[in-house]
């Protein structure tokens, strides 16, 4: 199963990219992870969507090749991020190629909700005409206090959360699979 990461930030030491990269490696085998480069996006502008920048029409062309996307979001003031909000911008105008596609949500920060406020605007938005992605109900992923469970080497080592991550992928990707027999 072939599935695109959109990760919410560019930050160097970003805990939703360490998240995203480690799961990249977990689930080899699983599902083949390729995380979008999604921060080198020009700032979306309508007046360019028809005819759209190269890099927008390269990572258009994977989502729409894609069986299913991963989103990894921070919070920053109790909301996702500009940068991934100006991915789905582009991504949900013209050639509309997030519709119908199963998507699981995950997100890590250093507080104890985990990123629960904005995966909750996250769902909205992928809710909306021209998004209209598939999530998988009861499959959140909101790690908490995240700095304390990663290792040095960028491994997550919090036996818990690993498992449970484990079961949300294993959920994901036999519903997404089932999904393809109905789309």
């Amino acid at each position: 199963m072939k599935i695109v990461a959109l990760v919410g930030s560019n930050r160097s030491e970003s805990y939703n990219m360490k998240l995203t990269r480690f799961m990249k490696q977990r689930y080899t085998g699983k599902v083949d992870i390729e995380i979008l480069p999604i921060n080198q996006l020009p700032f979306y502008n309508q007046d360019e969507e028809l005819d759209s920048p190269a890099i927008v029409k390269e990572l258009r062309g994977k989502i729409k090749e894609s069986d299913g996307i991963l989103f990894a979001t921070p919070e920053y003031n109790a909301s996702i991020s500009g940068m991934l909000k100006n991915a789905i911008d582009w991504f949900s105008r013209v050639e509309t190629v997030m519709v119908g596609k199963p998507a699981m949500i995950v997100g890590a920060s250093m507080g104890s909700l985990g990123t629960v406020k904005a995966q909750m605007q996250l769902r909205q938005i992928l809710n909306a005409p021209g998004v209209g992605t598939l999530t998988l109900p009861g499959n959140e992923v909101f790690i908490g206090s995240v700095h304390e469970k990663f290792d040095e080497e960028g491994n997550l080592n919090d036996e818990s959360t690993v498992e449970f991550i484990d079961s949300v992928v294993t959920n994901f990707v036999n519903w997404a699979e089932n999904a393809k027999v109905y789309s």
